[in-house]
């Protein structure tokens, strides 16, 4: 059977999740999509062009009859703007889908936990399907979940920062005590071994912008984080060995004819 990524009903093949900013063309942003073999790129709201349309956009190099759009809420740091963040780009015929950002603090970029929970329980009450991009806290996971949240995306560094997973032992909590919605890591990848990780400690899936744009070469790095992600979907599939101190002899000699 084939290992769906499912996220309010919707059905995904690729757990890798990617951004559209930060490219150094719309051209090569296109390319990375397609290496990624990602079928959802988030969009901030704020850098698209909605009222002129006969101007270039972003959205002119994004297939989708392919890849399926996920506004954000990017650069908001009140739950009031993210909700109308929200609602421009719903009216705009982007979807009614959203990445939910509500920024607490401009030079870490951590989220404002309060305002991105009552930002959550109004946008559900208006028929959207929220994705919250949050802290590494269980409760604060927890809260996000009742107030209607159809995923929990828990930073796994500052976003943009490159660091790789800070802290794995909250990624490894909350896919033990998250079984409801997606646990999906959003922010900090660096490269594909930081992916591999993320996946490996459980998440069903990774979001990442900065980490593929921000390459030497944009193209190969989505290419790589596609294959990590895999490669991490199936190691935590397959299970781990046991780690010890010591040795264990590969070839064990018990049984062996001397």
């Amino acid at each position: 059977m084939a290992d769906e990524l499912i996220i309010a009903g919707r059905a995904f093949h690729s757990r890798l999740i990617v951004g559209t900013g930060k490219y150094k063309t719309f051209q090569e942003m296109k390319r990375a999509h397609e290496a990624s073999g990602a079928e959802m790129v988030t969009v901030a709201v704020r850098r698209v062009n909605l009222t002129d349309r006969s101007k270039e956009s972003l959205l002119d190099y994004i297939d989708t009859e392919k890849i399926f759009i996920l506004p954000n809420t990017a650069g908001c740091y009140t739950a009031d703007d993210a909700i109308r963040t929200a609602r421009l780009g719903r009216e705009a015929g982007l979807s009614n889908w959203v990445k939910l950002e509500v920024i607490g603090d401009e030079k870490t970029l951590f989220p404002d936990v309060l305002g991105l929970i009552e930002a959550t329980r109004t946008l559900v009450k208006e028929d959207f399907i929220v994705l919250p991009y949050t802290n590494d806290d269980l409760v604060i996971a927890r809260r996000l979940i009742d107030a209607g949240a159809s995923a929990v995306m828990p930073l796994g560094a500052p976003i943009g920062s490159g660091l790789g997973i800070q802290n794995p032992t909250n990624i490894k909590i909350l896919r033990e005590q998250i079984t409801e919605v997606p646990v999906i890591v959003d922010a900090g990848v660096g490269t594909a071994s930081d992916a591999a990780l993320a996946m490996e400690l459980g998440a069903d899936a990774v979001l990442m912008n900065t980490g593929i744009a921000g390459a030497q070469d944009a193209v190969a790095m989505a290419e790589a984080m596609k294959h990590a992600v895999i490669a991490g979907r199936l190691a935590y599939q397959a299970g781990r060995i046991e780690k010890k101190l010591y040795a264990t002899a590969s070839s064990p000699l018990a049984g062996v004819v001397k």
